[in-house]
């Protein structure tokens, strides 16, 4: 039985949800881009609506070259909290036609709606009726790609825009489909695009006659694949929306308003990164055995150093700790600090045993445990402000809005 495999991609989905909230931002004859802070010094475009788009304005844009192109474009600062509001209202919306609803991010989604038609229809039928729904119920538009694989299922909804359903069938694909540009197919990044063009390979059909055995010569198994799926040979099962897959690593990271000048700096911010992350551990019920720091210097130079912890941990002592050693022995300060990260890796359930060397305090470690917990859990009822260590009050140079945060309500210290 062939599968119907539908890929659904909100059209301007940033802009669209600011549209839908401010009637202000309406209309065919606005132009309006979402862009970071430039005060955070995140002053590019995120997103941009069709207007924007049809006079050149691109994501990665600085907003002053988004104003040279198009002077009456309207900045708007972007309220992450709405997108994911207005996604999970869409993705409810599927969940009527299918259980089977794989997220590719927050404004697209594949849907495997194959034993669903004797109840909705065939594919087009399905995907017709989801975008009227989306556009009538939510006021936000969708183009949706309807194939019999994901790989294709996504070509299709890139194909026409906005507010469109393009269909390709199995006995069609290569007509319709091997003409497009290689780097149109999911998997093809720029990278491997300017790889497959150094040998003569510039279509998606090029890639479907190349002998596979030269596509894994250049590009490894990354190669084979593509081979496949410039073939229509992609099986890959769309995952049910209730699938949750373990991740294997947690990381967090913040580019500050001002380049950081010293270590105390520096330590600030990692001990902000480090509270989230361990956080976010508990939650997902995990311990972490390796810690690395991220940084991104003011000459836009990136560089990572990690560190090994003895014992698999949450604590957020421990996470700091060790980022903040990571950092201390490896950085060299030829350049101010301008970006962090912290990342934690290795991870394994806590459920699972653990062994502790001789030299591990584990009733210290036990109270810490305890007491982070009890932490969560005011966070949790009273606000992620509830709770804040002391060195955290005031500002240091973190993001305006991050920063803000972290003072308790009334603070005027």
């Amino acid at each position: 039985m062939e599968r119907i495999i539908l890929h659904s991609d909100l059209n301007n989905f940033f802009a669209s949800v600011e549209a839908a909230e401010n009637p202000e931002y309406a209309g065919n004859d606005k132009f309006i881009a979402v862009c970071g802070l430039e005060e955070d010094r995140h002053g590019i475009v995120l997103a941009k609506n069709e207007n924007a788009k049809r006079m050149g304005v691109k994501t990665g844009d600085t907003i002053w070259q988004a104003k040279q192109k198009c002077p009456d474009i309207i900045i708007v600062s972007p309220h992450f909290d709405r997108y994911t509001y207005y996604s999970r209202l869409v993705r409810d919306i599927y969940l009527e036609y299918t259980d089977e609803v794989e997220s590719f991010g927050m404004d697209e989604c594949w849907l495997d709606v194959t034993h669903s038609t004797s109840l909705f229809g065939d594919g087009k039928t399905i995907a017709e009726s989801i975008r009227k729904r989306v556009k009538r119920e939510i006021g936000l538009t969708v183009s949706i790609g309807v194939s019999f694989n994901k790989v294709f299922a996504k070509l299709c909804s890139d194909m026409k825009k906005p507010d469109a359903v393009t269909v390709i069938q199995a006995d069609d694909f290569r007509d319709r489909l091997w003409c497009q540009k290689a780097g149109n197919m999911l998997g093809v990044g720029r990278s491997t695009a300017r790889t497959l063009e150094r040998h003569g390979i510039f279509t998606i059909g090029d890639i479907a006659r190349t002998p596979c055995v030269y596509l894994e010569k250049w590009l490894g198994k990354c190669g084979t694949q593509l081979h496949a799926y410039a073939n229509g040979l992609d099986d890959s099962p769309v995952e049910k929306a209730d699938l949750y897959i373990k991740p294997k690593s947690i990381s967090h990271g913040v580019t500050c308003r001002a380049d950081l000048e010293d270590r105390d700096e520096v330590s600030k911010v990692i001990l902000y990164l480090s509270g989230d992350i361990s956080t976010k551990l508990r939650e997902q019920h995990m311990l972490a055995s390796s810690v690395t720091v991220g940084v991104r210097d003011a000459s836009l130079m990136t560089r990572e150093y990690s560190l090994r912890l003895p014992t698999p941990t949450r604590s957020r002592e421990a996470i700091f700790k060790a980022a903040l050693e990571a950092f201390s022995r490896d950085y060299r300060w030829l350049c101010d600090v301008r970006a962090l990260t912290v990342r934690v890796s290795n991870l394994c359930d806590d459920s699972e045993p653990i062994a502790f060397d001789f030299f591990t305090d584990t009733m210290r470690a036990d109270k810490l445990e305890r007491k982070e917990m009890t932490a969560d859990m005011l966070r949790k009822r009273f606000g992620k402000n509830a709770l804040v260590p002391a060195s955290l009050l005031g500002d240091f140079k973190l993001p305006h809005v991050i920063n803000k945060s972290m003072l308790p309500p009334g603070f005027r210290g």
